[in-house]
């Protein structure tokens, strides 16, 4: 079953996705860096896979366009402040995220631009909370994002067809075993929860 919507997946994203694959890819990598919550790999590795030979190209489509808009969510943060960082991570947020800044300075936001963290609180959080290292911010963001995307692209250009491969080969064993931990997981949550419901609450003992 798996295999099956992997492999039409794939089709779907070389019919439909490959023409307007690098446009797309711009958008989607300079809107992550601003305010989206969807990471520019999700386009970067189908579009490396179907199309290996442009696979650097569209690794560094998404490293100029994810500076830039980091570079305007920087701007964007300087200008609207620090309301608009609580829309994007929420009040109980802004003070770890404030304190990350006061530690670590621009290597917060390399490490945004390199790991899974959110990139976008990081480019808007640093406007809003006033750090004034612009040329540090950018060479901060081109180091992370160049080390994350450009061995992405170049690694898949090259493994593409041998990734598949393990990929179609077990795909099904992965979807399978997991639909089975989330049924398990869920019905453990589900039984924990009534477990709660029924117990007694603990009587109030007079002062």
């Amino acid at each position: 079953m798996f295999s099956e919507l992997t492999r039409w997946a794939l089709e779907f994203a070389r019919n439909h996705l490959l023409h307007y694959g690098p446009l797309g890819l711009a958008v989607l990598s300079f809107s992550e860096a601003v305010f989206f919550p969807v990471p520019p790999d999700v386009l970067l590795i189908p579009l490396v896979l179907i199309d290996p030979a442009n696979g650097p190209l569209y690794g560094l489509i998404t490293v100029a366009f994810s500076v830039a808009g980091g570079l305007f969510g920087y701007l964007l943060g300087r200008k609207v402040g620090r309301p608009l960082l609580v829309r994007l991570v929420g009040e109980s947020r802004l003070v770890p995220l404030e304190r990350y800044f006061q530690r670590y300075g621009v290597m917060a936001v390399g490490l945004a631009a390199f790991t899974p963290l959110p990139y976008k609180a990081f480019t808007v959080g640093a406007g809003a909370l006033g750090l004034r290292d612009l040329r540090g911010f950018t060479v901060a963001s081109l180091l992370g994002r160049a080390g994350r995307f450009v061995p992405e692209s170049v690694v898949l250009s090259v493994y593409g067809d041998r990734v598949m491969e393990l990929l179609l080969t077990y795909i099904d064993a992965i979807g399978y075993a997991t639909l089975v931990a989330a049924a398990v997981y869920l019905a453990f949550t589900l039984l924990r929860r009534r477990a709660r419901a029924r117990a007694p609450s603990s009587p109030h003992r007079p002062s």
